[in-house]
C-alpha cells in the first residue's frame, strides 16, 4: 500500500504537469479518462501518489519523466517573516512556512520583513540569477498603502524616476488605486526601494505587497501558504529571461 507521507511520493496529477503535457486540471482529465498509465496499469485518480524515480509513467503509450528536477514553488509571504534561508538573528524565516520539500530551495530577491506577497522559491540557480539580474529588466509589481493622499504630481515624479541616496531610480508605472493605495511597478531590485521612492515623495508606505513578478500576477493564495508552480508558469518565467520555456 502507498504511504502518501512518504517524501519521495508526489501527486501523479503534478507529476505529470512538471512533464509539460498540460496544465494540473488538463492531467487531472487525462488520469480520468484512462490514458495514462503507472506500472503498465491504468491510473487510479489524479491524486494517487508515486515514486518519479522508481515507478513507470506512461502517457500515449510513451514513458514520461519530467526533463530536470528542479523544484519551483510560488508563496504568499506574510509579513513578519525574514526573507532569507537562515537568520543568524533568530527571527522567522520564509522556510519556516516550507515543510515537505526535500529539494534546498532558497528564495529569489527580497522581500522586507514588513512587506507581504509574491516571492519565489527554487534551486534553479540560472533562472533565480536572471530574474535578479538588472540586464533582464523582470519587472515586479507592488501595492502600496500610503500615507496621505498623493497627487498627481507625485505620481508623476514616481513615473519619471525619483533621486534615492544610492543614485537615480529608474522610470516606473504607477497607477491609482484608490485614494490612498497605488500600484508601482518597477525593473530594479534595490533594497526597500518602493518604501524610498513613496518617502521622497512625500508619502510614505503604510503597507506594501508585492502582488505581480514578472509574468505571474496573483497568488490564489493564503496568506503564509505556498504551492509548486505549474509547467507553463515556469516556462513564462524562464521566456521572460531568455531561457528558451523548457522546464
Amino acid at each position: 500500500m502507498e504511504n502518501p507521507t512518504t517524501p519521495s511520493r508526489e501527486r501523479l496529477n503534478r507529476f505529470l504537469a512538471r512533464t509539460g503535457i498540460g496544465s494540473r486540471r488538463t492531467c487531472d482529465r487525462l488520469i480520468q479518462s484512462g490514458e495514462v498509465y503507472v506500472n503498465d496499469r491504468p491510473a487510479d485518480h489524479p491524486g494517487m501518489r508515486i515514486d518519479p524515480e522508481r515507478d513507470r509513467v506512461t502517457y500515449g503509450g510513451r514513458v514520461v519523466r519530467p526533463p530536470d528536477v528542479c523544484t519551483y514553488i510560488l508563496m504568499n509571504k506574510p509579513r513578519g517573516f525574514v526573507v532569507t534561508v537562515d537568520d543568524p538573528q533568530g527571527r522567522r524565516t520564509v522556510m519556516d512556512l516550507i515543510d515537505g520539500v526535500e529539494a534546498r530551495v532558497y528564495p529569489v530577491g527580497r522581500l522586507d520583513m514588513d512587506t507581504g506577497g509574491l516571492l519565489i522559491l527554487t534551486d534553479d540557480g540560472d533562472l533565480a540569477h536572471r530574474l535578479m539580474h538588472p540586464r533582464f529588466g523582470v519587472e515586479k509589481t507592488y501595492l502600496a498603502e500610503v500615507r496621505g493622499r498623493p497627487t498627481d504630481g507625485a505620481l508623476d515624479q514616481l513615473a519619471k524616476g525619483v533621486h534615492l541616496e544610492d543614485g537615480p531610480a529608474a522610470p516606473a508605472r504607477v497607477r491609482r488605486r484608490n485614494p490612498s493605495a497605488i500600484e508601482v511597478t518597477i525593473h530594479e531590485g534595490r533594497n526597500r526601494q518602493v518604501r524610498r521612492m513613496c518617502e521622497v515623495v512625500g508619502h510614505p508606505v503604510q503597507t506594501l505587497e508585492r502582488v505581480a513578478f514578472g509574468p505571474l500576477v496573483g497568488s490564489g493564495l493564503d496568506r503564509g501558504k505556498w504551492r509548486h508552480l505549474e509547467s507553463n508558469e515556469v516556462k513564462a518565467l524562464k521566456q521572460a529571461v531568455d531561457l528558451g520555456g523548457g522546464v
